[in-house]
């Protein structure tokens, strides 16, 4: 599966942000999803999954009750809204596609090209 990132920008603390991503392909419902972001200097880290039918998500402690992932797979896309925004959310925003559940970005094969968000203080 092809995944294209979108949707990030410059926005100031407290904002809000969507993030999207389109997967190419007729099997995206078969494809858990996840959202990995990665600040200068730092490692990929986890944000948030959802699992295929969409009923299951989970996320990082440190975006829990502040960015909510969805998916509709009859638009082939996952979502990211990202609520009550901080600094430290400043990162390249990578979305990914799976297999199983999982916070590791080893267990995922596919990867969008990553779009910057950038939360100024």
């Amino acid at each position: 599966v092809q995944l294209q990132a979108s949707g990030g920008g410059l926005v100031q603390a407290g904002g809000s942000l969507r993030l999207s991503c389109a997967a190419s392909g007729r099997t995206f419902g078969s494809y858990v999803m996840a959202w990995f972001r990665q600040a200068p200097g730092k490692e990929r880290e986890f944000v948030a999954a959802i699992n295929r039918s969409g009923t299951n998500t989970y996320y990082s402690d440190s975006v829990k009750a502040r960015f909510t992932i969805s998916r509709g797979n009859a638009k082939n896309t996952v979502y990211l809204q990202m609520n009550s925004l901080k600094s430290e959310d400043t990162a390249v925003y990578y979305c990914a596609a799976g297999t199983w559940t999982s916070r590791s970005s080893t267990d995922f094969a596919s990867w969008g090209q990553g779009t910057q968000v950038t939360v100024s203080s």
